[in-house]
Parts: C-alpha cells; sequence; structure tokens
C-alpha cells in the first residue's frame, strides 16, 4: 500500500500546507510548472519518494533534473505522468499517440489548473489532473490529491482545498 500526494503548477510558490497534507505520504508527484529549484529541494527535503515532470513554465535548471514525460511502477499501476496531457476524449497531441499505444492504468498531467479526476473507459485508464496548488493563474480554487494505491486499486482519493487564489483578488 502507498499513500500518494499529486500536485501541480506551483508556478514556484511553496506552502506549508503541502507538508502538512503531504508529509505522511510514501510518494509525492509533480506534474511540472514547479517554478523553481527551492521548491523543487523542498518537495524533494521531504523524504518520501519525490516524482515530478517539468512543464511548460519551467526553467533550464529544473528541465535539466526532471523529464518531460515519466512512466513508472507503483506497486501494480502503470503510471504515465506528463504537464500537458488534456483529457479523455480531448488528448493533447504530444501525448495521444503513447496513450493509444500503450494505456497506462493512471495517467496523470497538470497545466490546464482545472482539477479533474475521470475514468477514461475507452482505454480504460483513470485519468486525475489535481488542479494547481500555486497562486499563478485564472483557477479560483488552490487543489491538489492525495490516494491510496494497493495493488492495482485506488481508494480513498480526496481533494485537497488549500484556499483562494489570492492572485485574483
Amino acid at each position: 500500500m502507498k499513500r500518494i500526494g499529486i500536485i501541480s503548477d506551483t508556478h514556484g510558490c511553496w506552502d506549508e500546507k503541502y507538508e502538512y497534507y503531504f508529509g505522511e505520504c510514501d510518494e509525492i508527484w509533480h506534474a511540472g510548472d514547479i517554478g523553481s529549484i527551492e521548491v523543487a529541494d523542498k518537495f524533494e527535503a521531504m523524504k518520501p519518494t519525490f516524482r515530478a515532470v517539468y512543464g511548460n513554465c519551467d526553467d533550464y535548471d529544473l528541465r535539466s533534473r526532471y523529464k518531460e514525460v515519466l512512466r513508472f511502477k507503483c506497486e501494480d499501476v502503470d503510471v504515465l505522468m506528463t504537464h500537458i496531457g488534456g483529457y479523455p476524449g480531448k488528448y493533447d497531441r504530444r501525448i495521444q499517440n503513447t496513450l493509444l499505444a500503450s494505456p497506462p492504468n493512471l495517467f496523470v498531467d497538470g497545466h490546464s489548473h482545472i482539477l479533474k479526476v475521470m475514468n477514461d473507459n475507452s482505454l480504460r485508464l483513470l485519468h486525475i489532473n489535481p488542479g494547481a496548488a500555486g497562486h499563478m493563474g485564472w483557477h479560483g480554487e488552490r487543489t491538489m490529491i492525495r490516494l491510496i494505491i494497493e495493488g492495482k486499486s485506488f481508494t480513498d482519493c480526496e481533494i485537497i482545498k488549500l484556499g483562494a487564489n489570492d492572485s485574483r483578488l
């Protein structure tokens, strides 16, 4: 059993709530637009396994540390993560062929700042976009996700609301 924290679009923002909600997680996954090496270092210092991809707003330092697309196993779940991915029925052309040729069990992305947890019945996968946890962007609510992966099962999927996006005020 693995407790997973999923976050995206921090855009250089560090919030102590990340540690509060993800402190007991076994793994933290960041779906891009981390925003700074300092934020990445803070996630890595938390000591669970930290997996991340870079986003379109991430600089050279983050792009040299992380990949654009990451595929890995967590328990018995095949996970594919990228920043710009779209969603079921509207996948981005950069990842669509990979998804169609070899669908994962779980597809994680960010970029849109729109929280989505939805099944893709045609590809038999779960799609998760945790929304945006930072303050940069047009989103009204800052969000992230926690869930448990045990074997091939997903349980206890929880949307965590961090509060209003102050940059919109």
